[in-house]
């Protein structure tokens, strides 16, 4: 086989797999009512979707910025089998099927759980079918892929700069905030715009742990599913603004702004 024929067969397979995955969005795209779009998005159940999809999306990127890091920082310390452990346990949703992520986090929170019958025993707290349970599955999914992207970026660091540091007085926190954090900054927004993105579009374990309640758990995804039976158009308004949001989420990772002028 020529050179020539390998480029052609080479070509044609890579020209049929972007195929694959350029036509759903062509779809997608020539299929938007975009003469109804403003009307639609105006609509309440709409706006309490897309509220609650960036409420609960936020609250599990804080949630990743609070536990996450500090479980970066522990896991990218060593490769102790303890940590090969807590690494294994951390990546599973990643590879989860997600209606098995919400049926975990219902035997684990929900009121019969093993921790969440005493979360109501104790404080009076319920998390399913609440807000609440949704940021907790958002954060559930969303997590690992920010505590990947900052554990690699931990590890590609170079400590001598800490050492550096550590002979100019500098201390232990200082030594993080000054020279760790600004060194894997771009590690760093790499995890949190994957974490918010994956937490945005939750769906299944959403569902499963926190239910599809109209203005309390029902986020942009489950209203979709909705939709998607009853007012196809709208579910093609909310599937679009959630391909939107994939794609500047993509470019911010391929072109980050800052350093821009």
């Amino acid at each position: 086989m020529n050179a020539a024929v390998r480029r052609l067969l080479l070509g044609t397979a890579a020209g049929l797999a972007v195929l694959l995955f350029l036509l759903p969005l062509l779809g997608l795209i020539v299929r938007t009512p975009w003469h109804d779009l403003w009307s639609q998005l105006g609509n309440e159940a709409v706006r309490q979707a897309m509220w609650l999809s960036l409420l609960s999306s936020t609250a599990a990127l804080g949630l990743a910025l609070l536990l996450g890091l500090p479980l970066a920082v522990w896991l990218a310390a060593g490769n102790s089998p303890l940590r090969t452990a807590a690494r294994i346990v951390v990546m599973l949703p990643i590879v989860l099927p997600p209606v098995v992520a919400g049926v975990a986090l219902l035997l684990a929170f929900g009121r019969n759980g093993i921790c969440g019958v005493w979360l109501e025993r104790w404080f009076g707290v319920s998390l399913p079918f609440t807000t609440a349970g949704c940021v907790v599955a958002a954060a559930y999914m969303g997590l690992p892929f920010f505590v990947l992207g900052v554990e690699s970026g931990l590890r590609a660091f170079d400590r001598r700069w800490l050492d550096v540091a550590a002979t100019l007085g500098a201390g232990p926190w200082r030594r993080f905030t000054t020279v760790t954090v600004p060194m894997i900054l771009p590690s760093l927004r790499t995890g949190a715009l994957l974490c918010w993105a994956r937490a945005l579009g939750e769906f299944c374990a959403t569902q499963t742990f926190a239910g599809n309640l109209a203005g309390t758990t029902r986020t942009m995804p489950l209203a979709c599913g909705i939709a998607m039976e009853v007012e196809p158009d709208l579910a093609i308004v909310l599937s679009m603004i959630l391909a939107s949001v994939s794609v500047v989420v993509l470019f911010l990772l391929r072109h980050p702004l800052q350093g821009r002028r």
